[in-house]
């Protein structure tokens, strides 16, 4: 395993703040999730529109394809069938949208692993762009789901 380095533990923190550490900028992607459940995750503001459990499977998906290109790993390993929007729920159920949840948890775990034991050599400027990215991803999609809930409750 490679040894830690302050850009190597830049990037873990900053994945983790994005995703479920704390953060100066309000809630991260795990806390813009506290208190939804599937009746809420399934809501949609019209019908052409994502739900928040699209946006959780979406951000699964892509920790999983940053991992992907850091790595080299081939396509088709996601553990859902389908890639980036993949339409949900398939049951509007507490025990499916928990699953789902898990996807996202591990997603992050194993991303975080990948950027943990990546090889030096593979830190490159591209490599740190995209763990970065993957970060903002997580942000960005955060302040969809505030945004979201906040609207589900004026309905």
């Amino acid at each position: 395993m490679p040894p830690p380095t302050p850009e190597r533990e830049y990037f873990l923190n900053l994945l983790d703040e994005a995703y479920d550490k704390q953060a100066w900028h309000g809630p991260n992607l795990r806390g813009s999730l506290r208190g939804v459940g599937p009746v809420l995750a399934a809501w949609r503001p019209t019908a052409a529109r994502h739900n928040i459990w699209e946006l959780v499977v979406h951000a699964a998906y892509w920790k999983y394809v940053v991992r992907r290109r850091l790595t080299g790993e081939k396509r088709g390993s996601f553990s859902l069938d389908g890639s980036d929007w993949i339409l949900r729920p398939q049951a509007e159920t507490e025990e499916a949208w928990k699953a789902d949840l898990a996807v996202l948890a591990t997603g992050h775990r194993l991303l975080r692993e990948t950027v943990r034991t990546l090889a030096p050599l593979a830190f490159t400027a591209k490599a740190a762009r995209t763990i970065q990215g993957a970060a903002l991803h997580d942000v960005y999609h955060a302040g969809q789901i505030a945004l979201l809930k906040r609207m589900a409750s004026s309905h």
